[in-house]
């Protein structure tokens, strides 16, 4: 074909390639950001990490909270070294007003895990949260959490049914927590930051036996794990059953969703070895628990598993069982 000839074919390819706004020698930024390949996208053009393989995972969870973390991975390596499995999740508390730990959920996805954060609403109390007197706030939180692209765990206001904490009953009305929460939870939807695992976390209700709980749930569209916090006492209830069963089956009324014991730890004394067994077998056995988050905090009590050594022989043998230890995919 003569050089005259391609002539006409060559316009035509121009003119349509121009027509679908792509032409050949386009310099556009967002024409280019359209023909970048998801890999090659930047974070802000990214969607967010997907949690969803992560609600109902193939093993249970085993987490630990312990001081120093997730700032530093360094304690959880001990720990892990105590009781011969790495953790994958590892518990943090962080007040209203903090700004997230971006680095520290880096440090725990980078090992393997899932960051769970206790966001502890201290003060303003909750009604301002609810008003939305705290947006700014609450979108600086949110779009650091979107930022960082790893999964979050987060639990606001846990142990909402007591009356020990400043969004608890004495101060804080059921339908104000639910306000709160929900407007939080739609503030983060509004961002994008759809990298959170909403964890809700009432106590066990063994000791406010006249809280029900069902005023305080935010219902199944703000919520993806029910989070049960039950430490095992030297006085209190000594079964799985009867530690977390009442809970439970208070829960079950209102909703199906993933159960994770969120908090936990056995008091030092002659039943620890006993209730080390009793959380670990519990949580192996019931197929609608997911797992299980250690507090391994010296805190009113000597709560780290190291400080028995026959406890932690125990638990050093029952944690070794396949049923824990869930794979975080890298997405």
């Amino acid at each position: 074909m003569t050089r005259k000839a391609l002539l006409p074919l060559l316009v035509a390819l121009l003119t349509l390639a121009g027509a679908a706004g792509c032409g050949l020698f386009d310099d556009d930024p967002a024409a280019k950001a359209a023909r970048r390949p998801a890999a090659e996208a930047s974070p802000a053009e990214r969607p967010p990490y997907d949690v969803t393989p992560l609600l109902h995972p193939a093993r249970k969870y085993f987490g630990v909270a312990v001081d120093g973390a997730p700032s530093s991975m360094k304690p959880v390596d001990d720990f892990a070294r105590a009781v011969g499995k790495r953790p994958d999740m590892v518990g943090s508390y962080s007040s209203w007003g903090d700004g997230f730990n971006a680095e520290g959920a880096k440090n725990v996805f980078g090992a393997g895990g899932i960051l769970y954060v206790s966001w502890e609403p201290f003060k303003p109390a909750l009604g301002e949260i609810a008003d939305g007197s705290q947006d700014a706030y609450i979108k600086r939180f949110a779009e650091s959490v979107r930022k960082t692209d790893v999964p979050v765990a987060i639990s606001l206001g846990h142990e909402m049914n007591g009356n020990w904490y400043p969004w608890g009953t004495e101060k804080t009305p059921a339908a104000t927590f639910v306000q709160a929460w929900r407007h939080v939870h739609e503030v983060f939807q509004e961002v994008g930051a759809t990298n959170v695992i909403w964890v809700w976390s009432p106590n066990v209700v063994n000791p406010v036996p006249a809280v029900k709980l069902r005023p305080y749930w935010p219902g199944d569209a703000y919520v993806d794990w029910v989070g049960v916090v039950g430490y095992w006492s030297s006085t209190g209830a000594h079964t799985f059953d009867t530690l977390y069963g009442p809970t439970r089956r208070q829960v079950a009324a209102f909703t199906h969703k993933p159960v994770l014991i969120s908090e936990t730890a056995a008091e030092p004394g002659e039943r620890r070895r006993a209730d080390v067994r009793g959380l670990l077998q519990g949580v192996e056995q019931d197929e609608n628990v997911i797992g299980f988050l250690w507090f391994n905090i010296p805190k009113r009590a000597d709560w780290r598993i190291q400080s028995s050594p026959l406890a932690l022989a125990e638990f050093k043998r029952l944690i070794a069982d396949d049923a824990f230890g869930f794979e975080v995919p890298r997405s």
